[in-house]
């Protein structure tokens, strides 16, 4: 796994009692929290990184992430 980088993230204080409350229900850390909502939101826009050769996928313990299939023409 490659290594995790630190940023400092400034927020509302109620945006992050919420997070918080939801990371409690999850049973995660906020930051757990927070990294499993951005690796769901990039998921479903098809922006997350594909796994590097030799890397696990990201996705829930080894699972692929799922991408959303384009809509056929009308």
């Amino acid at each position: 796994m490659a290594a995790r980088k630190s940023f400092l993230l400034r927020i509302d204080p109620a945006i992050l009692e919420a997070l918080s409350r939801w990371a409690d229900d999850d049973l995660r850390s906020i930051n757990g929290q927070v990294e499993f909502l951005l690796r769901r939101a990039l998921s479903d826009a098809g922006r997350l990184p594909k796994p590097r050769r030799g890397e696990e996928p990201q996705g829930k313990q080894g699972e692929k992430p799922k991408r959303k299939k384009p809509k056929p023409p009308k």
